[in-house]
């Protein structure tokens, strides 16, 4: 199943000069743990509520003069949208990540798949599999 198929549309995104406190009020007004950060429609970093944690409280920087450009991580993988389920897993795996925002053939941003998102898919297709076993088991 490719990925544009799973993942969320609604990305919240921010640009480089927002302060981290206009980031960590975008997350909790949206109920959720990052804001891909974009030039235009091109993703260009990201910043987590992780990221809020350590980078800013743990380091001691101000939330209100620090901005997205200060603490967001750089090095961001991305997964194409006609990549498949395990492409997504596996650039989780081998990056650490449990956020992978989704861009177009053109890279430009289109969504994000989270692993909490993964996980809800496979617990679904374990549902399913767990009524067949009971559909065609015996009864004792």
């Amino acid at each position: 199943m490719p990925i544009e198929n799973l993942a969320r549309t609604d990305v919240v995104t921010a640009g480089k000069d927002h302060s981290v406190q206009e980031l960590a009020s975008m997350m909790d007004d949206s109920h959720v743990g990052s804001v891909v950060i974009t030039d235009g429609d091109q993703p260009v970093g990201i910043v987590t509520d992780r990221d809020l944690a350590t980078r800013v409280l743990g380091n001691g920087m101000d939330p209100g003069d620090a901005t997205a450009e200060d603490v967001m991580t750089e090095d961001l993988a991305t997964v194409d949208e006609s990549a498949g389920f395990y492409q997504a897993t596996e650039l989780m795996s081998e990056h650490g990540i449990r956020r992978l925002p989704v861009c177009d053939d053109g890279g430009d941003l289109c969504g994000i798949i989270t692993a909490d998102d993964l996980n809800e898919l496979l617990a679904d297709e374990h549902a399913h599999l767990s009524d067949v076993i009971q559909a065609q088991r015996p009864e004792y």
